[in-house]
This record gives structure tokens, sequence and C-alpha cells, in this order.
């Protein structure tokens, strides 16, 4: 059969479809295009306004009714004459590239609509190197959905781009709506505003815990997480504790989660693949750092995405975690001389055993034009052995015999391809249009017993304490308004208000209304919010809109903010937890 048709188990006929018993074998029909763009790719079949229409020789009559509109169509097929196991002929497989195909009982058939008959799979980081390749593959069983910070894009076998903010919950919430599955493509390793105040891994942490709990409370039945594989030690790099935490927090709500950690992923548009041909390309001579030595497993692309796949289609999915990599263990110092033997150049190997990894980053970064943000995390976790347990891991077929050669070359034919080798990760955030704004994301420890709702209101009665011998600051509650003053009645520095949350003992959120020190927005707010099973506070501000000039804020207010956020921090740590 082909991968065009799909026909569901006589379970899920029954619920989705009514009986399948039906004296006449039948189709349900549902185009994935604008019925337009197929009138010429439904051979054998004829589109007529009342629906489509073949007629063929006796015995092998094939009649299609249905109904249509601008943007989709769907109808019934009626196979006359013809045992059941015809349906999965080839007079049926011609078309099936340009049509989702389901036994059906016409009868039920008025009753549901396009989400009902196609799962649907939410993909946030769509434009990304993965998940820009996955939803193609993904199309013909599936309806899908694709996440972005940017508004207005179309993307190849996507049915619906969504514009998303992950720091936003309520954002998060509604860009979930209607999923049955979400793929997790994402890492905050970029800066999302003009000013971010956050160390990589809080925002990678935020985001996911954002998108664990909108999966639990939009019904999500599944998530899929492409991770990094992750050594055996004790002693991790900060980057490969982040997306530890990451599989931690989206396990954390109750939701199935799948995770795959995966080694280097070789592919055009893929950051690693782009630094490493960069480097050798651009460098004559190679200068070596002890971590070269260490060993990685690369898996091909399609070789990922083919795992993906077959974790998407799992139809009662567990909470589990897979590794998937290729057979042969390789160093990067080997990598690196593969890649200029695929180049057909030569390139000088030299050891450099005194190099940190705060110079190899700045050599990388400079070298390839990557960000030292993307850069520096990446080069830290290069001193571990990347490679996968045996005992879990998984990989296509095709895996076990590819060369890293191969690989490297089919990657680099790849690029030369396409229309721009600078993958997304390189390019950074376009600049928003309005005035700049400002994020800043602090991790602290919550004290044992404490919640989100008694760290905010310790930070409101801390604040004029910790900071009176500097600043006269007062607190003055007005209702749910709160007022940061100059003295008891100067002016009003900053006014909060607090916002009523669907899970308020673990988050306190307060909108940012206005004052001396910022101006007024529709979503500049500060949050405190409790995650990693209440070990954990974060205290974020989110889109918030400094009223001082720019270069004024960025070195005064700025500077100030953070300040205040770390000697709160030490307090929380100094105070007592409740006895148990």
């Amino acid at each position: 059969m082909s991968r065009g048709v799909q026909v569901t188990p006589r379970a899920q006929h029954e619920r989705w479809l009514g009986d399948p018993s039906a004296p006449t074998p039948q189709l349900a029909v549902f185009f994935r295009e604008p019925v337009s763009r197929l009138r010429h790719g439904l051979s054998p079949f004829l589109l007529s306004e009342r629906g489509l229409r073949s007629d063929r020789a006796a015995g092998e009559r094939i009649v299609a009714s249905g109904r249509r509109d601008a943007a989709s169509a769907h109808g019934t097929l009626t196979l006359q004459g013809e045992p059941r196991s015809r349906l999965q002929n080839d007079s049926v497989e011609t078309w099936s590239r340009s049509a989702y195909v389901q036994p059906v009982n016409e009868a039920r058939l008025a009753t549901l609509d396009e989400g009902a008959r196609r799962p649907t799979v939410v993909i946030a980081g769509a434009t990304g190197f993965i998940g820009s390749a996955l939803a193609p593959r993904l199309c013909e069983r599936y309806r899908l959905i694709g996440l972005s910070r940017s508004a207005g894009l179309q993307l190849a076998g996507v049915e619906t781009v969504r514009q998303v903010d992950l720091f936003s919950r309520k954002n998060t919430e509604a860009a979930l709506k209607g999923a049955d599955i979400a793929v997790y493509l994402v890492h905050s390793m970029m800066p999302s505003a003009r000013l971010v105040q956050a160390h990589f891994s809080d925002l990678d942490l935020l985001c996911a815990d954002n998108f664990a709990r909108a999966a639990r409370s939009q019904g999500v039945r599944h998530i899929v997480y492409v991770s990094g594989l992750i050594p055996q030690q004790a002693e991790l790099s900060e980057h490969l504790r982040s997306r530890l935490e990451v599989e931690h927090v989206l396990a954390g709500y109750g939701v199935p989660v799948t995770t795959l950690r995966a080694g280097i992923v070789v592919g055009a548009g893929g950051s690693s693949f782009q630094i490493l041909s960069r480097l050798v390309h651009r460098l004559p001579m190679m200068v070596c750092p002890s971590w070269t030595g260490t060993k990685t497993q690369a898996v091909h692309l399609d070789g990922l995405l083919a795992v993906l796949e077959a974790v998407i289609d799992e139809a009662a999915p567990v909470t589990h975690t897979y590794d998937v990599a290729g057979t042969r263990s390789i160093s990067y110092q080997e990598l690196m001389s593969t890649m200029a033997r695929v180049l057909n150049v030569r390139r000088l190997m030299l050891p450099v055993p005194f190099v940190t990894p705060r110079l190899s980053g700045l050599w990388v970064s400079m070298t390839t034009g990557a960000p030292m943000s993307l850069v520096a995390p990446l080069v830290e976790s290069l001193r571990h052995e990347m490679v996968a347990r045996e005992d879990n891991a998984v990989r296509h077929p095709a895996e076990q015999t590819i060369e890293v050669d191969a690989m490297l070359q089919g990657a680099l034919h790849q690029q030369s391809e396409a229309a721009s080798s600078a993958p997304k990760a390189f390019r950074g955030l376009r600049k928003r249009p309005g005035p700049p704004t400002v994020v800043s994301v602090q991790r602290m420890e919550l004290p044992p017993g404490r919640d989100s709702v008694w760290a905010a209101d310790e930070y409101l009665s801390w604040l004029p304490r910790g900071l009176g011998w500097l600043v006269p600051i007062r607190v003055v509650s007005v209702g749910e308004q709160v007022e940061f003053r100059v003295l008891q009645r100067g002016p009003v520095l900053l006014r909060l208000e607090r916002r009523k949350t669907d899970d308020p003992e673990k988050r306190r959120v307060f909108r940012v209304l206005g004052g001396l020190l910022a101006r007024q927005t529709e979503r500049g707010r500060l949050e405190f919010r409790e995650v990693l099973d209440g070990r954990t506070l974060l205290v974020g501000l989110h889109e918030f809109c400094p009223r001082l000039p720019w270069w004024i804020y960025r070195f005064t207010q700025a500077v100030f903010h953070a300040w205040v956020m770390k000697r709160f921090a030490k307090h929380l740590r100094r105070t007592p937890g409740l006895e148990a």
C-alpha cells in the first residue's frame, strides 16, 4: 500500500466513522490542497462542480461524489463489483498522493470536520533545521500546525502557521489549541528582545514549562522532544544540564513525553554542520584543542526524521527516552579530517592542549560567523563523550551502513543547491517594530515549604527593607494595584496590577501599568513562577518597555534591576523554610 493511503484500524473506524462493514466498500477522500490546484492531478478522475467522477470498464466502475469549497473538498468513493481488497490496488493509489483516504460510513461523513479525520500535530520550531524537514514527511497523514515567532509565514507541508511567544503561558495555550501531538524543537540561545538579562538555560526552562503546562490544559496526548546525547557522568556542561532539565519539566505535567537524544545531526542547514564545514573551509591550519579528541556519534538528518516519524505514529505513547545516533564513534578531529577530505582540501591539524573552552568559543565564532551565544554552550559540551547507550539506542536501517563521508558529502551537495547557506541560528533576531523591550529571567532557590505566591509577597515587603539604605522606596497597595513610590507620597516609579491565573499556587503575575520608569504595554508583566517540583523560582520581567531613553536605561536602570534580583536571590537563600 502506498504511503498516501491510510486505512485506520477497525476500532478507530467504529469510534470515528461508524460501522465499516457496509455491503459496498467506501472511502472518504480529503484533499490536502485547494481543489483548483488538483484539477490536473487526480487522474483518472475528472473534476466537476458536483464532485469527482470516473467511468471505467465494467466491473471496475468507481463513482465519487461530494462537495467542495474554495479551500478543500471531500467526498466518498464507492467501488462497485469489486472485493474489499481491491481498495489497495493501483486504481486507488494512482491519485493517493493528492488525497487523504480513509474507509467511511457516508451517513457519518457530514458530521465530521477535517480536524477529526486527521490527527493534528503542532510543531514548535517548524521553521528550523529539523522542523522544516519534518513537515513534508508528515503532511500526508496529519494536519500540521507550525509555530514560529514570526508572523505571516508559509511553510511546505504545514496547513497553518501560528505566531507564538513561548515566554507567554496564555499565548502558548492558544498555539496548542486542537493539538493531538506536540513536537518540541525549540531552544532559547538566541536573544528574544533588545536586551536579555538571562542565562540561556533559564530561558529554556521557562519556555519548556509554558509548553508542558499548555499541553496539559489543551489535552495534548503526546509530546515529542529532540534533545542531545547525555553522557553517563555526574558533571555535565551547562548546555547538557539544560537539555536534561527541559526533559524533566516537559514530563512533569502528566503528558507522555518521548525524548530523542540525538548526536550531531548532519544535514544542510544544521548549525553544527555549518560550523564544522566553515571551520574546515576557511582555515588552512586547524588548531585542535583537547576537546577535539573526544568521541561523538553523528546521525544523518534523514535517519533522525525516520525515527521521529515512527515515534509520532505511536498509537499508545508512554514517557520514554531513546538515543539516536549512527553506529560509528568518531572524534571531532577525525570529523574535521573527514570534512577536509570531502571538500578535497588539505588541512594541517595542530594539537594545542592548553586552549580553554572560552578561547575555543571565540575562535570558532570569529571563524564561522556563528554568534557567541550559540557557540559557547556547544563548545563547552564538547569535552564530554557524546556516545549513545547501546541498550537504549534506536537507528533507522539506513544508518547501519551509511558512512560519515557519505553523510557529509550528501549534506554539502544539498547545501550547494540551497538558496542560502546561512542557517537561521546564525542570523540573529530581526528587530521588532516599536520601542525596544526587555526580557529578564532570574533563577532562585525557594525555601522549603514556600511557593511563588509567598515569594511575590516577600519581594514586595523586602524591597523597602533591602534597598532603604540606598533608595527610599515605599511599596503601597491599593486594591489589586501595587505602587513603588519615592517616600510615602512621592512620585510613582512603577505601577503594577495583580492578575488572576488558573494556577495561583504555581504563579503570581503582575501587569506593568506604567510609572516614571516604565511605559504601559499590553503584555508587559512581572512574574513569579515555581518550577521543577517547587524547588526553583523563576522571576521574569517580560515585554518591559522602559520610559527612559534607551542608552540611559541600558547603563542605569537595567544594571540596577539585575543587581536587585541578585540581592533578592541572596535573601531567599538565607530565609529559613517552613517546618515539615
